[in-house]
């Protein structure tokens, strides 16, 4: 008969690593690619919320309108209890102050920046991405509404469209505290 096994959550918590940006910045790209340089997990918060709801992302922002979806988006954020974790979130989760200031507890928080033009062509190739945009606004408005959440939340702004995905890993490892990258549990 095997035995039970009893692990004790770790008294020493390591801080995650939450990317934030604009829909189409590489948060999922990026993301995947430094929980693997750290050998870490990786989470994308719009899958949690596709989990919890049994829908895509897009039908759960087609079915309610923004300021119900932005509410749910925190909603679900703010039950993440996690260490050793690279999140990727949904770009919208700046407009919520509650959910930010539940990230900021979590960890160091990188804003993935790339240009307008890029963004739109990347959206354009996938259309059934779920954004949160009210009737009657564009990328554009809000590209430009976003713009100071981000740099207002963020401990690091990565401009990946100029670098490759390994030079933002690198980046943005380099940028950590040292605590992040003790190995003791």
């Amino acid at each position: 008969m095997a035995e039970s096994l009893h692990i004790q959550r770790t008294k020493d918590p390591k801080p995650c690593v939450i990317l934030i940006g604009m829909p189409g910045a590489g948060k999922s790209t990026i993301g995947a690619a430094l929980a693997r340089d750290l050998g870490w997990p990786y989470l994308d918060s719009d899958h949690l919320i596709e989990a919890t709801y049994a829908h895509r992302l897009q039908d759960v922002v087609d079915l309610t309108d923004k300021a119900t979806f932005l509410d749910i988006e925190a909603s679900v954020i703010k039950l993440i209890r996690a260490n050793r974790l690279v999140i990727g979130t949904g770009g919208s989760v700046v407009y919520r102050e509650a959910a930010m200031e539940h990230l900021q507890k979590l960890g160091f928080i990188v804003h993935l920046d790339v240009p307008l033009d890029v963004l739109k062509e990347r959206i354009a190739s996938n259309p059934e991405r779920g954004i949160a945009i009210a009737p009657g606004q564009t990328i554009e408005d809000i590209f430009n509404e976003r713009k100071p959440l981000y740099r207002k939340w963020s401990n690091l702004s990565c401009n990946n469209y100029a670098m490759t995905v390994q030079e933002c890993v690198a980046l943005i490892k380099s940028s950590l505290p040292a605590t992040f990258l003790e190995e003791k549990c």
